[in-house]
């Protein structure tokens, strides 16, 4: 070879390269191509509930970097009013003691005000008017502990539905039983309503029968409304405590 051939540079093989780039590139296969770039938008999930996959939980809003860190409240005990009929009347006063009679057609629906625990159930009529006055009256009755703390009762039903006693839990708006005019109700058909405190271990039918006016709280409850007797009852509970039954009584409810 002669030195004029071995002092020659080689050309560079570009040229070639590119030529056959378009032939390679058609030879890969799909999964050897270099990946699309990644897309910038994102689509949100569908808040649609299907038959198969529910909405997805909405997050909850973060709490104000200024304010104090508080766990989740519960939302407020629902109150509604304890007959459920279209033509009802009530006074807000009653004789004796604090109490309502509310005034409705015999077999309209008497239901729970609020989420509770049934405490007392009387399915037997035992009032007599030879006496004694007072522990009987109620006739056909029912009386709720609500979870707010507050005794409900209602007397002078027709009938008790079935499964409802004591230590049934039931919910607000919840059958009970039925208007009547068991025990002393004067032959008219009307419930007797009572707000008190529950008093633990005793025959607290003088409480029971009710303790605060209840008219103030029928009235929102009527307009679904949602007033509540707990602190009335509670103050009343405050400065009497469970007193002793009264030595006469009437009209006891």
């Amino acid at each position: 070879m002669s030195s004029r051939s071995t002092g020659r540079r080689a050309r560079p093989a570009y040229p070639v390269l590119l030529l056959l780039a378009p032939a390679l590139l058609a030879g890969c296969a799909p999964g050897d191509r270099p990946a699309a770039a990644p897309s910038t938008v994102w689509d949100a999930p569908s808040a649609t509930a299907t038959a198969d996959q529910p909405a997805p939980a909405t997050a909850a809003p973060s709490a104000s970097p200024a304010g104090p860190s508080t766990s989740p409240s519960r939302a407020p005990l629902r109150r509604v009013f304890p007959v459920r009929a279209g033509k009802v009347a009530y006074h807000p006063t009653h004789s004796v003691y604090p109490g309502t009679d509310i005034f409705a057609d015999c077999g309209e629906p008497v239901v729970a005000v609020t989420d509770g625990t049934i405490l007392e159930v009387s399915r037997v009529d035992r009032f007599d008017r030879r006496g004694p006055l007072g522990p009987y009256n109620g006739g056909l009755s029912v009386s709720l502990l609500g979870d707010d703390g507050v005794r409900y009762y209602g007397s002078h039903l027709s009938a008790i539905s079935a499964g409802v006693d004591a230590g049934v839990r039931v919910r607000a708006g919840q059958q009970l039983g039925k208007v009547g005019r068991t025990g002393n109700a004067n032959n008219v058909c009307h419930l007797h309503f009572g707000l008190s405190p529950k008093c633990t271990g005793r025959d607290d039918w003088w409480i029971r029968r009710g303790v605060v006016w209840p008219a103030k709280y029928l009235d929102s409850w009527r307009r679904n409304g949602n007033r509540s007797p707990v602190a009335a009852v509670t103050s009343w509970e405050r400065e009497n405590g469970c007193p002793k039954a009264p030595r006469a009584t009437t009209n006891a409810g």
